[in-house]
């Protein structure tokens, strides 16, 4: 239950690794979507899933706003702690609008790590991109990640595709180019916006498991 009153849905599904991906899933459909995603990651990384619907998608009750949205993600990270989790186990994932999502929950509380897959600089930046006629000063929803990931402390990983069709790589090259030490990044070739696992194959696995293998604090 988010901080003012609104009731979230989603799962937990249980990995054998002792790490925790909290997921902050981007704008197209809900959970139910991510299921193949999720299944490929439990199995080959290990990890537990949490992956909760916004308000005002799938189950979830209310109507998404850009406040709500950041409520939303604190209020998840809250649950999976008091259901206890450490914070240094909790990887943080943002991908697309979820990585603003992500990144706010990292500037309010502490955690392992952070990725990002497909996020966006901000709302205007993209709108720049497909709506170029349409000012940026009508458009209210900002989810400006660009403006604050220089503030992130934890380690980062930067997931982009060379083909997605909705946010051009130059996002991500920006983002990893503002944000601070410890970073990496990593190109999925041949990838579109919504394929990234499927099409990244192994290096994409690989980059994942070195990822978290190198934040892992304690046994």
């Amino acid at each position: 239950t988010a901080s003012d009153g609104t009731e979230l849905h989603g799962w937990w599904i249980q990995g054998s690794s002792g790490r925790v991906l909290v997921w902050y899933h981007g704008n197209a459909g809900n959970i139910v979507d991510r299921l193949d995603n999720a299944r490929l990651f439990v199995q080959r990384l290990g990890v537990d899933i949490v992956l909760i619907d916004y308000r005002g998608y799938g189950l979830s009750q209310g109507k998404p706003d850009e406040r709500g949205l950041y409520l939303d993600g604190v209020a998840i990270y809250d649950t999976v702690v008091a259901r206890g989790a450490r914070p240094e186990d909790i990887v943080l994932f943002g991908r697309s609008l979820g990585g603003a999502v992500a990144v706010e929950v990292a500037l309010r509380r502490p955690a392992g790590a952070l990725v990002l897959e497909s996020a966006f600089r901000s709302v205007p930046a993209l709108a720049r991109e497909h709506y170029w006629f349409v000012p940026s000063a009508l458009i209210r929803t900002k989810l400006d990640t660009e403006s604050r990931i220089h503030r992130v402390q934890l380690p980062k990983l930067f997931l982009y595709s060379d083909r997605d069709e909705i946010v051009p790589l130059d996002h991500g090259l920006t983002l990893f180019a503002r944000a601070k030490d410890p970073k990496r990044f990593h190109v999925i070739e041949g990838a579109g916006h919504n394929n990234t696992y499927l099409v990244g194959g192994e290096p994409y696995l690989a980059m994942w498991e070195g990822f978290l293998k190198a934040t892992r604090v304690g046994p």
